[in-house]
């Protein structure tokens, strides 16, 4: 079932975007009028407003339209669209790796945001999805970073939702990622990072500090690499020192934990505009995209009690094929390129 506390929205979506809720002040403040509630609050928007109102898209929790007589009552809500500002197209596909009447499987691209948040909502996979399969019930079990690539598994049934969310919150999901990162000689084959991870809102890195560990990353070394130096300015993608291939295995999901834990061991992720400093981007710019890959996921189906398994068909730019050195016969690379099955 639905989890609860998340209101069934009364309105449907727009062109796969869900509508907005907005928290009304208790009748005692302001005036009464939900409509005279609403321009007194969001002047900037009065002209959005209006039409809204006019159109019959304000409306109350159980469905009613909104009109100048609706009156405020204490605890109440009212839902209505917001028209999104415009954003820079992601110019990549998202390809669908499985689908049935519970799960939507999907090997998302680099700079493509899983949910809306911020300045990114019709560029995000669930709004693309949404839009593209016709699912308005579509939601993530779990979220990928907009910058990091790979599997990626929403669920279809609201009645099935909860079952997989826990699923990924109670950590019962087994997840590998594929990394490209400097690989300086004497790099052990085999490492593991443990540490306590903060995020503070507001700060864009996360940092590790003392106290309890909360974090912990199991890495290997697949491969190495000699390559040339790559100029793009302000040193993003690789320094001339040897490259590798890394396979990492968390156990937990803090924000920005591979990254963080990648950064601390002494080889940041080529690509990332966070660690080790933080790097300016250009808006529209998909030229270095962050060399993170999400390659598999697996778990017991919470309803089913099936294995799954799920594998990323893409590569990293980074990682071409040819000019191996140190190859790990044991743990061979498993992303290949993407078919033309995309949305």
């Amino acid at each position: 079932m639905p989890k609860p506390g998340r209101p069934r929205r009364p309105l449907p979506l727009r062109d796969g975007v869900d509508p907005v809720r907005i928290r009304l002040a208790d009748p005692g403040q302001g005036p009464r009028s939900i409509p005279e509630e609403l321009r007194r609050r969001f002047p900037d928007r009065l002209a959005e407003f209006e039409a809204a109102l006019a159109s019959g898209q304000v409306v109350t929790a159980d469905g009613a339209v909104v009109t100048e007589a609706t009156r405020r009552r204490r605890g109440m809500d009212v839902w209505t669209y917001r028209t999104p500002e415009p954003e820079v197209e992601v110019p990549f596909g998202i390809e669908v790796l499985h689908r049935d009447d519970r799960l939507v499987v999907v090997d998302k691209p680099h700079f493509l945001a899983t949910t809306p948040r911020a300045g990114h909502v019709t560029q995000t996979a669930l709004v693309r999805l949404r839009r593209d399969l016709g699912l308005e019930d579509l939601a993530p079990a779990h979220r990928l970073d907009r910058l990091t690539a790979g599997v990626l598994v929403f669920t279809v049934d609201p009645a099935h939702r909860a079952a997989y969310q826990d699923l990924f919150a109670a950590r019962r999901v087994a997840k590998t990622y594929l990394a490209v990162a400097p690989a300086p000689e004497g790099t052990p084959r085999v490492r593991e990072r443990s540490s306590r991870i903060v995020k503070t809102r507001g700060i864009l890195q996360a940092t590790e500090v003392d106290g309890q560990p909360d974090a912990h990353t199991r890495i290997t070394l697949l491969e190495t690499r000699d390559v040339e130096t790559r100029d793009v300015g302000d040193g993003a993608w690789g320094s001339g020192e040897p490259l590798g291939l890394y396979r990492l295995e968390p156990t937990t999901g803090r924000t920005h934990q591979l990254r963080v834990h990648m950064n601390a061991l002494g080889t940041p992720i080529l690509g990332d505009d966070l660690y080790p400093r933080v790097r300016t981007i250009t808006v529209g710019d998909f030229s270095h995209p962050l060399q993170l890959l999400a390659e598999t996921i697996g778990f017991t189906d919470p309803i089913s009690g099936a294995k799954r398994q799920f594998r990323s068909r893409r590569s990293l730019e980074a990682w071409p094929t040819g000019r191996t050195r140190g190859k790990d016969p044991g743990h061979p690379p498993s992303a290949t390129a993407p078919n033309s099955c995309m949305l």
